[in-house]
């Protein structure tokens, strides 16, 4: 606007009604092309001007006419108004410069014969006011038009703002005409309503006119304010704060009773029921459903709130008001985008509010506006019709980007969604979840989908609508929380694929892993038990109870952080294929694990690892009824295709125990009715397949276990209370049987007295019982029984004989399982691991004692021992440090044994007694790292490298600032590991050396031209990826340890770690590598600026002159 002062002046042609109140002189602007009439035309200031002079409130002492500030209408006193028209009608009389606008307004009375009645009028000056209001109003809209219509103004300067188009208002003459609309509508509208009526707040006026003439005088005015509506530069003001009285009028002329529309003809009601109409379709959607819910009113029957009930009553509205309101919002809702328009114009403006109050304000208007969405209005004819129009708008709603409205339309959505379910569940399911579940049901495996007839590469879902689709889910059914049945089985329908995400989330950096995992957790929890293990069998692969992707579909890493789902190309090589698939297969197993591990708490991770025991009991069972018959059954393809499936579900059932065992943790069962589920799956199975065979050892190991953990609980492990005896008693039976039936003697025995200590509730309890009980506990029996899980032989005597080799194991999964039952089974007695070590010096026979458990065939006994000993080495016992060799021997070859709670004590042992020891041990670890053991095969020696480079990192961090001694030693160790064959050792060597170089403090000495150039060489010609990715990462690490320092300490190295990681960002394909090495190039750029231009500080000096 020209009002502004930031442009420059206008030029001469430039209209100056626009920047204030001052006339144009005659001789500035560009007249009205082609019109002789726009000589005398008046401006729009002029009129502006006259509608300032209708309204000016009178003059206080001591100021001039007209120079005190306006104030309210309410303010101004009829005798004022009276006055002021006078005065505007002597003005218009007698000045010539108002000739035109007098003949403009004779010219609009005209035409408007209600105006010029009520404006010439003298008996009720507020009418006659309005009347003078509007017909200078409506001659302002005509001079707007009229100038809008006109050519142009000339172009400003280069530089200069664009001018405003010709009918713009400055702010001074739109606050003038802002104040005559409320005028025109509070003296020429209001008046003329019934109560209840468009009403504000207050007690109704009475009436100033008879009955006979409100209907004509309402009509007048509501015809004017919808024609000054039709204009941009009056119609925005009069609509934004005077829509309602405007409907209201118009409802109440063309839809109200016949006794308020006296003087009013059909015809003008017809004509003014179209303006409704009109107006309603070109306003902000969301506006007109605010005032038309305003102009509705409260329910009858609704109450008042606490806060309304100390504002002024409110008038009812009539019947017909309110159903009129409910018919015209029920077609703002039935139209394009009404549903956002219904939801935002009721929630605007309740973002907003603080306090618990506010906030269930909302929560309560987010159910109200719920529930009129969900129910169908009268006008539609049908209800799925309305359903098909209004269930893709509420799905949008979920898709809000505004956060400061996103979360009160998302909580709409969602509860409209639930109610719909609640209310038409088949409609629902067709209109809403099927659309909102598209995407994921379009890959399942049971899709109807011609995937065979798509080509390769083919996306079936994109990024963004994958994301969104597991966004939606999310919050429609977690957060909504809502478990009816027509959810949960909508949801189970798609659970298949939302797993494969979850593991391909897991395997990926992806945002959708956790909303994956949410979703997976709440449908486990809120379904029934047995459904919830039939889904995680079939997340297994165990059964058919949910779909899972597609085979012929993948999923891709997006570019923001989602997936995509694509057609992959098929895999010819069978080889390959089979790869993919075992490790399809394993990944998801251990994702359903890790999906287990948040489930412990409810019991469900304890339930579903019972169910597979006993799958697993009726696999030995198949076994042992298969061992008479054919290996391969000789009949039909069809019996070859059962028989191959049904080896299949063993081996899947074998993998999951085994992966089971291995993951879950020690609080699996969280009552006494599991642990006596898992002890009978575990008896059942003993009394199905009895222990022969090369797996004797595992089984019996197994069964031992599960026995001494029923002793541990009836030795007073846990308070057993009167139902846990009931509970225990079911094991009576297969007690018995096993008693009976068991080849083995100190199972028959231990079985039998278990069952008699069961039936008195644990007052007669035999020596075995016992035995068996500290054997669980990791304590030694007293007495001379032998526990009956132990195995002849094995052990080294006094004098310090080697270990006995590992038993053969017949099955991979058998150690896995045996161990970790006796972990879980052990653990869930909360019993630990070991007894405290004890503070006296232990003697020789203690000692020779732990020594031999160290070699104990069960890994939770042996883990003890070798935790204990490592104790001893921490309390500095004398006995045990006079054994350093003997330990030491016994701790490395402990690092070998398969089990991870075995091997990670044997390491914690070795660094504890070299920490102690460098000078004496150190050289022994080395020399093992360089060279593997003899006899072992090439896998194992290089995991046992792997795990002795684990031991030596710890020493490095527990001699601290000693390791400066052994530096050049470890250095040279880690680079020749760097050269092995083996590509997993040469990356765990090049990780620790980076680590050693932190620890060094990258303080190298000569050796550094080794390292770099050792590093250089594998980052260029390594043929793995992974490795030549851990060389570029050590430079990172060198680069952003030495900071400012690099330049000093690599001042020989550094031109050659620059050409490295330039060739590594040109010529290497591996992505991750080339992003270490930008990583790295980063870095040192950031160094060689705060070299070269180190940032200048000012420093103030004094100094004290002589």
């Amino acid at each position: 606007m020209a009002a502004g002062g930031v442009a420059p002046p206008r030029p001469p042609t430039s209209p100056r009604w626009r920047r204030g109140g001052a006339r144009r002189p005659s001789t500035a602007g560009p007249k009205m092309a082609g019109s002789a009439e726009s000589e005398l035309a008046p401006e729009p200031e002029q009129v502006v001007e006259a509608l300032e002079l209708l309204l000016r409130p009178p003059a206080g002492p001591g100021e001039r006419d007209g120079g005190a500030e306006p104030g309210p209408e309410s303010a101004l006193r009829p005798e004022t108004l009276l006055s002021n028209a006078a005065a505007l009608e002597e003005r218009l009389r007698l000045v010539p410069a108002w000739a035109a606008l007098r003949g403009l307004r004779r010219a609009v009375l005209s035409r408007a014969p209600a105006l010029a009645a009520g404006a010439a009028g003298e008996s009720d000056p507020g009418w006659a006011i309005a009347c003078g209001l509007l017909a200078l109003l409506l001659c302002l809209k005509e001079r707007l038009a009229a100038l809008a219509a006109a050519p142009p103004a000339a172009a400003c300067g280069a530089g200069a703002a664009p001018p405003p188009s010709a009918d713009t208002l400055s702010v001074a003459q739109g606050r003038s005409v802002g104040r005559a609309l409320r005028a025109a509508v509070g003296l020429g509208l209001v008046p003329y309503l019934p109560p209840g009526v468009g009403q504000r707040p207050g007690p109704p006026a009475t009436p100033p006119a008879p009955p006979a003439a409100r209907g004509a005088r309402l009509h007048a005015t509501t015809v004017a304010l919808a024609e000054l509506a039709e204009h941009p530069a009056l119609g925005g003001p009069l609509l934004a704060r005077h829509l309602g009285l405007l409907l209201a009028g118009l409802c109440l002329l063309g839809h109200g009773p016949a006794a308020h529309s006296q003087g009013v003809s059909e015809a003008e009601r017809a004509r003014c029921r179209e303006t409704l109409r009109h107006v309603l379709d070109r306003v902000y959607q969301p506006l007109a459903v605010r005032e038309l819910l305003v102009l509705q009113g409260r329910p009858k029957q609704s109450p008042p709130s606490p806060v309304e009930e100390t504002k002024p009553a409110l008038v009812q509205a009539p019947a017909w008001l309110r159903r009129l309101c409910g018919q015209l919002l029920s077609e703002r809702l039935m139209r394009p985008n009404g549903v956002q328009a219904v939801v935002r114009g009721i929630m605007e403006g309740t973002g907003g509010g603080a306090g618990a109050e506010a906030a269930a304000v909302d929560w309560r208007k987010c159910d109200t506006v719920a529930k009129i969405l969900a129910s169908c209005p009268q006008q539609c004819l049908s209800l799925e019709d309305y359903y098909r129009l209004v269930c893709p708008q509420i799905l949008d709603l979920l898709h809000i980007q505004d956060k400061l409205t996103a979360r009160q339309f998302q909580r709409v959505a969602t509860t409209t969604v639930l109610t719909m379910a609640k209310e038409h569940p088949q409609l629902a399911e067709k209109h809403l979840l099927q659309p909102l579940l598209a995407p994921l049901l379009r890959c399942s495996e049971t899709a109807e989908l011609a995937v065979e007839d798509l080509s390769a590469g083919t996306v079936l879902v994109t990024e963004a609508e994958l994301g969104s689709c597991v966004e939606d889910v999310l919050k429609v059914y977690v957060v909504g929380n809502d478990s009816s049945s027509l959810l949960l089985g909508s949801l189970q329908s798609v659970l298949g694929v939302v797993f494969s995400l979850y593991s391909f989330a897991k395997q990926n950096v992806s945002y959708l892993r956790s909303p994956c995992q949410e979703i997976l957790l709440w449908f486990l929890e809120k379904s029934e038990r047995e459904e919830s293990l039939a889904v995680l069998e079939g997340f297994a692969g165990l059964n058919s109870s949910v779909s899972a992707l597609h085979p012929q579909c993948r999923f891709r890493a997006g570019s923001e952080g989602g997936a995509t789902i694509a057609v992959e190309e098929t895999i010819s090589d069978e080889d390959e294929a089979l790869y993919q698939k075992v490790s399809l297969e394993q990944s998801r197993v251990e994702n359903l694990v890790e999906l287990l591990s948040h489930c412990q708490k409810s019991g469900l991770a304890g339930d579903f690892f019972i169910r597979c025991l006993k799958a697993l009991t009726c696999v030995a069972a198949e076994d042992e009824a298969s061992s008479n018959l054919a290996a391969v059954p000789g009949g039909s393809l069809l019996e070859l295709e059962q028989y191959h499936a049904a080896q299949r579900r063993k081996l899947l059932v074998l993998q999951l125990v085994a992966t089971l065992c291995e993951s879950v943790s020690d609080t699996v069962f969280t009552d006494i009715v599991q642990v006596e589920e898992f002890v009978a799956a575990t008896l059942q199975r003993a009394c199905v397949s009895p222990a022969r065979g090369p797996g004797a050892a595992a089984e019996t190991q197994t069964l031992a276990m599960a026995m001494g953990l029923v002793a541990a609980m009836l030795g007073g492990a846990v308070q057993l209370q009167s139902g846990d005896f009931a509970v225990l008693k079911r094991l009576v039976p297969l007690l018995e049987e096993l008693s009976r039936t068991y080849p083995e003697p100190l199972t028959q025995e231990l079985a039998a007295d278990l069952r008699i200590a069961i039936c008195t509730h644990g007052a007669f309890s035999s020596g075995t019982v016992g035995a068996a009980a500290d054997g669980v506990l990791g304590k030694k029996p007293e007495t001379g029984v032998q526990s009956p899980a132990s195995t002849p032989g094995g052990a080294p005597g006094p004098g310090g004989g080697q270990a006995p080799p590992q038993q053969s194991r017949s099955s991979p999964s058998a150690p896995r399982e045996r161990s970790e039952e006796q972990s879980v089974s052990h653990e869930a007695v909360t019993a630990g691991p070991a007894p405290a070590p004890c503070a006296d010096s232990l003697a020789p026979a203690g000692l020779q004692e732990l020594l031999v458990s160290a070699y104990d065939p069960q890994p939770p006994s042996r883990a003890a021992a070798l935790r204990h000993l490592a104790s001893l080495i921490t309390q500095r016992d004398p006995e045990a440090l006079r054994l350093q060799e003997k330990l030491l021997q016994v701790f490395l070859e402990n690092i070998q044994h398969e089990d991870a709670f075995v091997y990670l004590s044997a390491i914690q042992g070795v660094a504890l007694l070299s920490s102690e020891y460098p000078e004496r041990i150190l050289p022994v670890l080395l020399a093992r790292y360089g060279c593997p053991v003899r006899g072992t095969e090439d896998t194992t020696a290089t995991i046992t490298r792997m795990k002795l480079g684990e031991v030596l990192m710890r020493v490095t961090r527990a001699l601290g600032d000693v390791v400066f001694k052994h530096r050049e030693p470890l250095v040279q160790a880690f680079l020749r590991g760097a050269r092995d064959p083996d590509s997993t050792l040469r990356a765990s060597s090049l990780s620790n050396l980076g680590e050693l170089c932190q620890r060094l403090g990258f303080q190298l000495g000569s050796i550094v031209h080794e390292v770099t150039s050792c590093l250089t060489a594998i980052a260029k010609t390594d043929p793995e990826a992974e490795v030549r990715r851990a060389a570029v990462h050590v430079v990172v690490v060198l680069l952003r340890g030495l900071s400012e320092k690099a330049t000093e300490v690599l001042q020989d190295v550094l031109r050659d770690l620059y050409r490295l990681l330039k060739h590594v960002v040109v010529a290497e394909p591996d992505g991750a590598t080339v992003l270490h090495a930008q990583l790295a190039l980063e870095e040192l750029d950031a160094v060689m600026r705060r070299v070269l231009f180190p940032p200048q500080t000012l420093e103030k000096k004094i100094v004290v002159l002589p």
